[in-house]
């Protein structure tokens, strides 16, 4: 089947569409089109161009592609924009006016202006029947209410992270993939809270990135606390470093103070696998009575 792929906002997910017989020239990425979606009629972005791909690969129905978007549609746009941006202004009154305990985030009009979308984010459930009746009455037409988490409000929102970037979620991230504490484990972070965590108050999302590259790369590398051996004698591993390859041994040779050296990955043997505490830090305490 033949499609495109558009996007509604600068940064996310892509939908494909049925370009019909549209001419193939006109249908560039970055030009503005409308189509029919679930929701209504939408303006959008064309970010993949045309190609062929297998139906089992797509979520039917593919909806159609209407128009190349015409100047007017590109000033209604900006219009509903403007709409958005008063409509917002509104809630928040309505809001405060019901005494409802809920973070108005953002505010989206369908193109058509048969949907008007507010995005919130609250702590627990929140009656707000009252209040879409009030907002109905306002806006005269379908209002939706749509609860949110902190990481769409944070891609929404946007921000700077603690490396001084713009949030990866606001630039280029098409969608959330699930980020576990394991991640932090495996690339042998701090799992200080305040340290990997993102503005959102969840786990970065690029502990993700590279999560494959320390799982490959640790699985012949030694635990903290674990025996190995090595040129220099049995000892004890201390730290690891997996992208270099390189582990830290502490080897008493019945000196007072013990010798610690680094060496490569191949100079040293595991002798004894020693069990790790939830912190895999290899003390004491979690090596138990070896």
């Amino acid at each position: 089947m033949t499609i495109i792929g558009v996007r509604f906002k600068d940064v996310g997910r892509i939908y494909y569409f049925d370009p019909r017989d549209i001419d193939e020239n006109e249908l560039k990425q970055g030009i503005p089109v409308v189509v029919e979606t679930a929701r209504g009629i939408e303006y959008g972005f064309i970010a993949l161009e045309r190609r062929d791909i297998e139906i089992q690969d797509l979520s039917l129905p593919v909806r159609k592609v209407l128009r190349i978007a015409t100047p007017s549609d590109t000033l209604q746009e900006e219009e509903n924009r403007k709409r958005e941006a008063e409509a917002r202004i509104i809630c928040q009154e309505k809001i405060e006016k019901h005494n409802l305990k809920m973070n108005l985030v953002d505010v989206e009009f369908t193109f058509d202006l048969s949907k008007v979308v507010f995005f919130f984010t609250a702590d627990g459930r929140v009656d707000f029947r009252e209040l879409v009746k009030d907002l109905a009455t306002t806006f005269r037409t379908r209002i939706e209410l749509r609860q949110i988490g902190a990481r769409d409000e944070a891609k929404m929102l946007n921000g700077m992270g603690i490396c001084g970037r713009t949030l990866c979620c606001a630039t280029f991230l098409n969608e959330f993939q699930p980020v576990s504490i394991k991640c932090a484990k495996d690339q042998g972070l701090s799992l200080n809270p305040s340290k990997i965590s993102g503005v959102c108050g969840k786990l970065m999302c690029c502990l993700k990135y590279e999560e494959d590259t320390y799982i490959e790369l640790g699985e012949n590398m030694p635990n903290v606390g674990d025996l190995v051996r090595t040129p220099d004698g049995d000892g004890d591993v201390v730290s690891v470093n997996i992208l270099k390859q390189m582990v830290k041994v502490s080897i008493k040779k019945n000196l007072e103070e013990p010798l610690v050296e680094a060496y490569n990955l191949d100079k040293i043997k595991i002798l004894e696998s020693r069990p790790q505490c939830d912190r895999g830090c290899g003390c004491s305490s979690c090596r138990g009575s070896h």
